[in-house]
């Protein structure tokens, strides 16, 4: 895991605090392919197979020659390995295949904010950005009580406005009770 620092000037005193850089953008390898996710496979040499492809409802993609592949709950190198092997029985003598994620699947926002909804996914996307791109907090809004429902099935209570937002992931801005 890699760990930048947050700087505050606190009483005239530089505070560190440590934010963790986990999630797609820094760990590819590990990302878990789902439904949504745009991709970009090339099969060197072979321009007719090589394209843009979608990870569908099903959690499967249709690739030319060899039919619909399973690709949710994989990472890129494995939908690579499992798209070389299909590819060299019966297609391909030395198949050489690339996977790349164009467009991760869009996260949630719902709650007390102007637009809930589904967004793209961007990239070190943070709480507050989503809030933002929600058009906000309502004036009812609990700035202090937010949840994240991970698309992995994991909740995060009260997590503060610099919590990291994965793809596929709910965001809940709960009501504020007076």
């Amino acid at each position: 895991m890699q760990w930048i620092f947050r700087v505050f000037a606190v009483f005239g005193l530089l505070c560190l605090t440590p934010l963790s850089l986990s999630g797609p953008a820094f760990a590819q390898g590990e990302y878990q392919l789902d439904s949504g996710d745009r991709l970009r496979i090339i099969v060197y040499g072979e321009d007719d197979l090589s394209g843009e492809f979608e990870v569908d409802q099903s959690g499967s993609i249709s690739f030319p020659l060899i039919g619909t592949v399973p690709g949710a709950g994989l990472s890129q190198r494995a939908l690579e390995a499992e798209l070389t092997t299909r590819l060299r029985d019966g297609y391909l003598n030395q198949p050489r295949v690339s996977v790349e994620v164009l467009n991760y699947r869009p996260f949630f926002i719902i709650g007390e904010v102007n637009k809930p909804g589904s967004y793209p996914y961007q990239a070190r996307l943070t709480v507050n950005q989503a809030v933002a791109v929600a058009g906000g907090f309502t004036y009812r809004a609990d700035e202090r009580d937010i949840e994240i429902k991970r698309a992995d099935g994991g909740l995060m209570e009260d997590v503060g406005g610099g919590t990291v937002v994965l793809p596929g992931d709910t965001v809940r801005i709960k009501e504020r009770f007076f």
